[in-house]
């Protein structure tokens, strides 16, 4: 792995006296990481910093917003000790292998302890070209880092697992797309950054000691459990795949569509990662697809525990070498294992949906499938707005069904079903507390990001008002829970580079 490094010469003199960031992954992963440094930014300007996820961090909200704090979230200051590198990982990108992905745009400045002893990633998006950079300009402009700023953190308020923003710098520098647009940086927050194809690229080196090293650091890092049991290697794959069928469950139950699931966005962790070309659903479709470069609908609603399935079997083919020393038998265990991910995506999407009625606990599985099964297909036959819908049935299961039943055309069919449901006896709080009033509408984070690459912020502040306390509804925010509008039309979003 080449060592080549592009020179910072900005002042650090500040830095390591506020922030502490280890390098173990640059130093135990060595293969793995190109020692690197961010492009210049010539008018640094915080557009948004996360206060509460600094302070978590033990970092100094105050010292963040300041000249110095600016250089280290855009990474060209940072504490003498640090190693940033960008790095290394391979990954299936629409069913094809590349064996040298890597971060092309991205760097990690180092690991931070956080206020209850966990190691966390800090690391930057747009921060300049990497050797991994791959013609690209290894920039971004502030519209895709605000999406993300903003969609990582509702999830993160909706109890998904996720990477988080600590911050969105804009650069001074131009960016150009379509046109030419604001350049900004990201700096976010994980639990670590290894992913199915970082196991991906290790196993491509034919290098089984750096594959074991990698497994070991994942096992440290994540599934510590693991490490205590027979086969160290197939528990940490196990250990991936529960965490993988929760997350899945999670986002459908949101109605939240990835866009771009490559293998090379999948975590070790079961954290959320990569808000590109991502969307919640408005009008419940399984076939929608938000991403402009899905064509084939690969990454649809629907096919996500199909594709996560499947990125789950690149991982076990990943760490054969690892599971067991006997190829065949390797086999047969991985694939014993995987087999586990559809009973558990299933039990966790069966609680999830329960909860979202307000089933009582108890009831008959088949009673309850049942009744999952007809309302959805009930509202993707009425084109209804998912979570319009959950939500009003709350008010409904108080005794108010009018709310949900003007979102329907076929009301004899839903007043059917309505009176199977609250034959159960729903209960309405404990709904209230699932189903959010508030979700990153696409329209509205469009109308929010247009306005902040104009310079205006107010939108997104708003906005993020809103989604971050999704489950409370508040008067004034009546916007943000309103459906889009008829003329909003077929929703596309992009990856950003």
């Amino acid at each position: 792995m080449s060592t080549a490094r592009q020179e910072d010469t900005a002042p650090q003199e500040d830095t390591a006296s506020h922030v502490l960031l280890g390098n173990r992954f640059a130093r135990e992963l060595p293969e793995m990481a190109v020692p690197w440094r961010a492009e210049g930014a010539p008018g640094p300007r915080l557009l948004r910093l996360n206060e509460a996820l600094a302070a978590a961090l033990g970092l100094d909200p105050a010292w963040m917003r300041s000249p110095e704090g600016l250089r280290l979230l855009v990474g060209t200051s940072v504490p003498g000790d640090a190693t940033p590198v960008a790095q290394a990982y391979a990954g299936h990108q629409f069913g094809g292998f590349v064996p040298r992905l890597g971060d092309g745009r991205a760097l990690l400045l180092g690991e931070l302890v956080d206020g209850h002893g966990r190691l966390r990633d800090l690391h930057l998006k747009g921060s300049g070209r990497t050797p991994f950079a791959r013609g690209g300009d290894g920039l971004a402009a502030v519209g895709p880092m605000l999406r993300e700023y903003v969609v990582s953190e509702a999830m993160h308020a909706l109890g998904v697992p996720t990477t988080r923003a600590l911050a969105v710098v804009a650069t001074g520098r131009r960016v150009r797309r379509e046109t030419l647009l604001p350049g900004a940086v990201l700096a976010r927050v994980a639990s670590s950054h290894l992913r199915v194809g970082s196991f991906q690229y290790a196993a491509a080196t034919g290098d089984v000691g750096l594959l074991r090293r990698l497994a070991d650091f994942a096992i440290d890092r994540h599934h510590p459990a693991a490490a205590t049991t027979e086969r160290p290697y197939l528990s940490l794959f196990v250990a991936v795949v529960a965490a993988q069928a929760e997350l899945i469950a999670r986002w459908m139950l949101v109605g939240f569509v990835h866009g771009v699931m490559n293998t090379d966005n999948m975590t070790i962790s079961g954290e959320t990662i990569d808000y590109g070309p991502c969307a919640f659903l408005d009008a419940f479709d399984p076939a929608a697809v938000y991403s402009s470069i899905d064509s084939g609908g690969r990454y649809a609603y629907r096919n996500q525990p199909l594709v996560a399935e499947w990125n789950l079997a690149r991982l076990a083919e990943a760490l054969l070498p690892l599971i067991h020393d006997d190829q065949e038998q390797a086999i047969t265990l991985a694939v014993e294992s995987l087999d586990t991910f559809r009973p558990q995506y299933a039990d966790a999407w069966s609680a999830g949906m329960r909860a979202k009625l307000g089933l009582p606990a108890g009831l008959d599985d088949a009673v309850g499938s049942a009744l999952i099964d007809d309302v959805l297909g009930l509202l993707e036959q009425g084109h209804v707005d998912f979570t319009s819908f959950f939500r009003a049935l709350g008010a409904a299961a108080r005794g108010n069904a009018e709310p949900a039943r003007l979102l329907f055309l076929d009301l004899a069919g839903f007043d059917a079903w309505l009176e199977r449901w609250r034959s159960l006896g729903p209960d309405a709080g404990a709904m209230d507390r699932v189903n959010p009033v508030y979700i990153p509408r696409n329209h509205r984070v469009e109308e929010a990001l247009d306005a902040a690459t104009a310079g205006d912020l107010q939108p997104l502040e708003q906005l993020l008002d809103a989604v971050t306390a999704p489950y409370d509804e508040r008067p004034g925010l009546e916007r943000y829970a309103a459906p889009a509008p008829e003329d909003f039309g077929a929703y596309r979003t992009f990856c950003g580079t």
